[in-house]
C-alpha cells in the first residue's frame, strides 16, 4: 500500500509534459458552464481501486471535465456511467454510478488505470507525451502482482499494455483476446460518446467483454 501512495503522489506532482500540464491548469480556471461552482482537480490522476486485483483496465487519458474536474479516473462524465455500470453489473464495483471522487465507490478485483495521466488536447496525446507517462504504468503493473488479465479500452491503451508486456501489438479490435504468458488481454472500444452514440459500441457488446473478463479474472 505505501509504494502504491508514493507512485499516486509522484504522478500527482508530475510536469513531464509542458504542453499537457499547461492544459489541464487552463481548464480548471477556465471552466465550462455546467461546472462553474465547483473546484476542479487539475492535476495528474493515479490509477485507483483494489490492489489485489487480478484485472486491470487501461483506457487512454482523463477526460477534461471528468476526471480533470473530479480527481478521478473515469469520473463525472460518460464514460465514467458506462464503466461504473458494467462493472457493478459484473461484480467489479460496489455502486452503478462514478460521480465523485467521494461517492463510496470501491473497485472489487479491478484496478482502473491509463496510458496517459492529464487531460489532452482533443484526446490526442502526442508520441512524446505517451512516452513521459508510460514509466508510470509499468511501476503500477509492477506494484500490482496479482494482474493476470488486462482490459485495453481502444487502440492507444492497447499499445502501451503491448509496450508494458513487450510484445508486438496485434490488430485491435473489440472483445479479442491475446495471451501472453501468465497475462491473458482483452481489448474492447473505448465507451467515449463517439463509440456509444454512434452505435460502433453497443451496450450488449459492451456487457460481454465484461462478462468474459470476470470469467477469466477468477
Amino acid at each position: 500500500m505505501s509504494s502504491i501512495k508514493s507512485l499516486n503522489k509522484k504522478i500527482e506532482n508530475c510536469t513531464n509534459c509542458p504542453r499537457l500540464a499547461e492544459y489541464i491548469r487552463q481548464v480548471a480556471k477556465n471552466k465550462v458552464r455546467r461546472f462553474a461552482d465547483q473546484d476542479y482537480f487539475g492535476k495528474p490522476l493515479s490509477g485507483f481501486g483494489d490492489i489485489k486485483a487480478k484485472l486491470l483496465i487501461v483506457g487512454l487519458a482523463p477526460a477534461a471535465h471528468g476526471g480533470n474536474r473530479t480527481g478521478r479516473m473515469f469520473t463525472g462524465d460518460s464514460s465514467g456511467d458506462w464503466l461504473a455500470k458494467v462493472m457493478h453489473r459484473h461484480g467489479f464495483a460496489s455502486i452503478p454510478t462514478s460521480q465523485s471522487i467521494d461517492d463510496g465507490l470501491v473497485l472489487k478485483n479491478a484496478y482502473i488505470t491509463a496510458a496517459v495521466r492529464c487531460a489532452p488536447p482533443q484526446n490526442k496525446p502526442t508520441r512524446e507525451e505517451m512516452a513521459n507517462c508510460f514509466d508510470y504504468l509499468k511501476q503500477e503493473f509492477k506494484i500490482l502482482k496479482e494482474i493476470s488479465v488486462i482490459l485495453c479500452l481502444g487502440r492507444i491503451a492497447h499499445e502501451a499494455t503491448c509496450k508494458l508486456l513487450d510484445v508486438k501489438p496485434e490488430k485491435f479490435g473489440h472483445n479479442k483476446l491475446f495471451e501472453y504468458d501468465s497475462i491473458k488481454v482483452l481489448t474492447s472500444y473505448h465507451p467515449s460518446k463517439q463509440n456509444t452514440q454512434t452505435g460502433r459500441l453497443m451496450w450488449k457488446d459492451w456487457s460481454a467483454v465484461f462478462q468474459r473478463a470476470k470469467r477469466l479474472a477468477r
